[in-house]
This record gives C-alpha cells, sequence and structure tokens, in this order.
C-alpha cells in the first residue's frame, strides 16, 4: 500500500450520539484514488461519502465500530426469511452510477418521512448525488420495483473480494415490505453469487439505534484494534 495523505477535521457536533463531539480523518483531496486503493482502506475501516475517504477518529471516544459481513457464512433468521418470502416478487435492475431524476425524487421522498429534521431532506439533485456517487469507485445503483414501479434503491460498491453497502433508499408507501431489509439481503445474496467473501456494512454503534440494526446479519465480524474479530 503506498503512502496515503490524511487530515484531521475540527471539533463537530456528533451525528450519532446526543452531547457528543467528533472527528474524522479524510484522505486528502490531493491523493488521486482508485477502487483498488479504496478496496484496501476499506479493510482499515475507511468509509467513502461521494469521492471523499473517511474515518472517525474521535480522541475520547471509539463507538463507530467497522463491520462487515463474512456472506457464505450468513443464515438468514425467521424475520429475514419472512421478508425474503414477502418480497419475492420484486423485479431487481443493476444499473450504471449516473444521475437519475426518478432515482432523486424518491430520495427525497424517503428523507421526509424518515429522516424529515435532517439536512438531507434538503439537498439539490447535484448535492445528492455528490454523496452516493463516485468519479473513481465501481458503484451501481441497484433499482428495486413493484408491479413495474420505482420503489427503492441500493447504492453498492463492488471490490475483488467483498461488495460495500453504501446506502439505501425506497418509497415509504412501500415501508410495510422491509425493503431495507431486503436490500441487504440482496446485496449478501448478490456477492454470493459473484464469489465475494464478504459485504461491508460501514459502522455499528451500540448506543444508536439506527445502527443497531446491522447486528441482525451474522456472523458479524468487527474491525477491533486494527484486526478483524469475528463476533460468533
Amino acid at each position: 500500500m503506498i503512502s496515503i495523505p490524511l487530515y484531521l477535521t475540527a471539533a463537530y457536533e456528533c451525528s450519532y450520539l446526543d452531547a457528543q463531539f467528533a472527528q474524522s480523518v479524510f484522505v486528502h483531496p490531493s491523493c488521486s484514488l482508485t477502487n483498488e486503493m479504496y478496496a484496501q482502506l476499506i479493510e482499515q475501516g475507511f468509509r467513502r461519502s461521494g469521492d471523499q475517504v473517511y474515518k472517525p477518529y474521535c480522541a475520547q471516544c471509539s463507538a463507530c465500530i467497522p463491520v462487515r459481513l463474512a456472506v457464505d457464512d450468513f443464515k438468514p433468521n425467521r424475520r429475514q426469511k419472512r421478508c425474503l418470502t414477502k418480497n419475492r416478487q420484486i423485479g431487481v435492475d443493476i444499473k450504471p452510477a449516473v444521475f437519475s431524476w426518478a432515482h432523486y425524487e424518491l430520495y427525497i421522498r424517503y428523507q421526509m418521512i424518515r429522516h424529515k429534521d435532517g439536512d438531507m431532506a434538503k439537498v439539490s439533485a447535484e448535492e445528492y448525488f455528490d454523496f452516493l456517487g463516485s468519479t473513481w469507485c465501481n458503484t451501481q445503483f441497484v433499482e428495486f420495483s413493484i408491479d413495474n414501479e420505482l420503489a427503492g434503491v441500493a447504492v453498492v460498491d463492488q471490490f475483488d473480494n467483498a461488495l460495500s453497502a453504501v446506502y439505501t433508499f425506497f418509497d415509504p408507501k412501500f415501508s410495510s415490505l422491509s425493503l431495507g431489509v431486503y436490500a441487504v439481503l440482496w446485496q449478501i445474496e448478490q456477492a454470493r453469487s459473484l464469489h465475494k467473501e464478504f459485504l461491508y456494512l460501514g459502522y455499528w454503534i451500540k448506543a444508536c439505534q439506527k445502527m443497531s440494526y446491522k447486528s441482525d446479519y451474522q456472523p458479524l465480524q468487527s474491525l477491533i484494534d486494527r484486526q478483524w474479530v469475528d463476533e460468533r
């Protein structure tokens, strides 16, 4: 791995834990990243937001734990099996990572219902794609449709030995179908079919309810002290 320049942000209000301040370390914009370089960085706990690659680097807190799933060892639990059965008629179409007005409008509807108090419900089309797209990463936008109607989109990065779940959004009127769960289950099966070893799920935070769902996918591995540890 080549040497990569990093910079540390100033402290800012934490998005996940109340009354906490956070810091992140970012890959410096002067570094021309590639998909292969990011594959090595994600193994070290980094994630991307658009073209920016970062990881939490908080002096007084280590709550953000990178997690990944060994897909060949995964067995769905009862709730996940019900989700698969409920969504067996869903159509799936894998699209390149290009801007789509239909995706953007769906994203805004999702944010207005699920995260209406957050800034993400107010982003422009350009800001939306800057968040999810990338100029150098091997990214796909996976469409889920119900009766030929766009119901959800999963943004997925692909590497030689892994997939990475970037973000999923869906039409709130289909909330009863648990499309967020279905998107993860689809990515697990897709990773298997492509002979990938892992699905990266981002950061797990014990005290944050909206991150707790990741522990439903087992056997989960956590990056602790620079080593991936099997939680079984």
